[in-house]
């Protein structure tokens, strides 16, 4: 069973006029099967009639009902109908050129706006990772310097240890040197009193 198509007449009430509110109504219906239109009434509201299933023009109601910089809707009044089918699209009912220009300049210094609000964001960003790699730089270089602490402590090491080696075979010569003399004085002895050692 198909479903059957419904119409909604709002008249919305805000900050929403001049702020690129009406673009913002048609790309909610971008990728919904709604037709109908936009436009800015005299007293500063805007008018929307779409038609679509229920559930599609419930979920557009909820995304049009924006409060986001510089948008601030503060007030829908919505009127449920059976549709028309009298659109085959969604579009923006423009006025009279010169206010639709000033509107268009508007909507590109907001758009501009979030652009600048946006680099601003990515820059706080960008410097808080270099500031992080910065500390990893320095975290880094740290290591580094207790490495080369470590690696003189081992040049050290080594240094004692070939200096002991040495101390110690200069040690063990003597008194090699010195139990081949006293074993000569005792062979030496012996032999005196006629002892034979071999």
């Amino acid at each position: 069973m198909i479903p059957i198509k419904k119409r909604i007449e709002v008249i919305v009430s805000g900050e929403i006029q001049a702020v690129g509110y009406r673009e913002f109504v048609r790309k909610a219906t971008f990728r919904r099967m709604i037709t109908g239109f936009v436009q800015n009434l005299e007293d500063r509201k805007v008018k929307i009639v779409a038609e679509g299933s229920e559930e599609e023009l419930k979920n557009f109601l909820s995304v049009i009902n924006v409060s986001e910089y510089p948008i601030d809707v503060t007030g829908m009044d919505i009127k449920w109908d059976i549709a028309s089918k009298n659109f085959n699209n969604f579009e923006i009912i423009r006025g009279d050129k010169d206010s639709e220009l000033f509107e268009r300049i508007d909507v590109a210094g907001t758009m501009l706006y979030k652009l600048l609000d946006n680099s601003s964001t990515s820059l706080v960003k960008q410097d808080q990772m270099l500031n992080k790699q910065d500390i990893m730089i320095e975290k880094q270089d740290q290591m580094l310097n207790k490495q080369d602490i470590m690696i003189d402590l081992q040049v050290d090491t080594k240094d004692e240890i070939k200096n002991m080696r040495g101390d110690l075979g200069n040690s063990i010569i003597i008194e090699f040197a010195e139990i081949r003399r006293k074993l000569q004085s005792i062979e030496d002895a012996l032999g005196k009193i006629g002892v034979k050692v071999e």
